[in-house]
């Protein structure tokens, strides 16, 4: 494995993130199966519960692992195009559980006869998972179909980085208004504001939320993290004899994209090469 500057940091970095989102995983099940109705799927508020568990599930804890997917040094001796199917399932996963959330949400307020798309929260949400899948599809277009020109893919880089971190960051956001949403609206007696065991149990889901993203931004960011270009990794594999040899080459990365890092990085400057050699 190539060495990763500040290894340890980034070691540490990964497994905070790593645990925090479990947590917030296991704190979210806590919540409904313990202080509400559980899961279900009837149109009642069991339905409805599977919506905060499969936004923080896959929408917040999927979508963040899928952004820092490249930054593990332990998949840089799998070929890019490898890595690039790996980060679009993770994605699709995530979509697909937001999807099943709002359905949740749409069957519970019909049963219950509860007008839609009434709040900021649900406007917010629909926005984001309607761009989540825009991006989902450009992504898909611009980097996992060979035809795409390289051109294209260079001048795209910057856009998608930057939607992707946007969405991240707004879906956490929205998640947090829905949790206050939902116990302004759930708390009556005693009341949200009287802080019972539920309200506060919540927010410090809504806490750890933040905190796993703030780690997943902070990962993904920092450029002495990210994957040497497969020129390089092809470089090292070949002199020590590595049995991946093969699988990075310059049809490889002809398939890869105009970008070191497409899990949210820095993007590089390229160069006037006609091809993609600069990846």
């Amino acid at each position: 494995m190539m060495e990763m500057e500040n290894f340890k940091h980034f070691l540490v970095a990964l497994c905070a993130a790593g645990a925090v989102g479990l947590v917030s995983i296991i704190f979210v099940l806590r919540w409904v199966l313990h202080y509400k109705e559980g899961l279900g799927w009837d149109g009642g508020l069991a339905e409805f519960n599977w919506h905060p568990v499969l936004i923080v599930t896959g929408f917040v804890f999927l979508q963040g692992m899928a952004i820092i997917v490249y930054r593990l040094p332990w998949t840089w001796r799998c070929s890019k195009l490898t890595m690039k199917f790996i980060h679009a399932g993770l994605n699709l996963l995530a979509f697909i559980c937001a999807v099943i959330s709002m359905v949740a949400v749409f069957d519970f307020h019909n049963a219950a006869k509860i007008p839609n798309m009434y709040s900021l929260h649900s406007w917010l949400g629909l926005i984001a998972v309607t761009l989540y899948c825009l991006q989902l599809v450009l992504g898909v277009g611009m980097y996992l179909i060979p035809i795409t020109p390289v051109s294209w893919r260079a001048a795209f880089m910057p856009l998608h980085v930057y939607s992707g971190l946007l969405l991240f960051s707004s879906v956490i956001a929205v998640a947090l208004m829905g949790i206050t949403e939902k116990l302004i609206f759930g708390l009556s007696n005693p009341k949200y504001k009287d802080s019972p065991p539920e309200a506060i149990f919540v927010n410090v889901l809504g806490v750890l939320l933040v905190v796993f993203g703030a780690l997943i931004l902070w990962i993904a960011t920092r450029a002495s993290w990210k994957r040497p270009n497969d020129q390089i990794l092809h470089s090292l594999h070949t002199n020590v004899g590595g049995e991946d040899n093969t699988k990075v080459g310059p049809a490889m990365s002809q398939l890869s994209d105009a970008a070191d890092d497409e899990a949210f990085g820095d993007v590089r400057r390229r160069s006037n090469k006609p091809d993609d050699q600069a990846n």
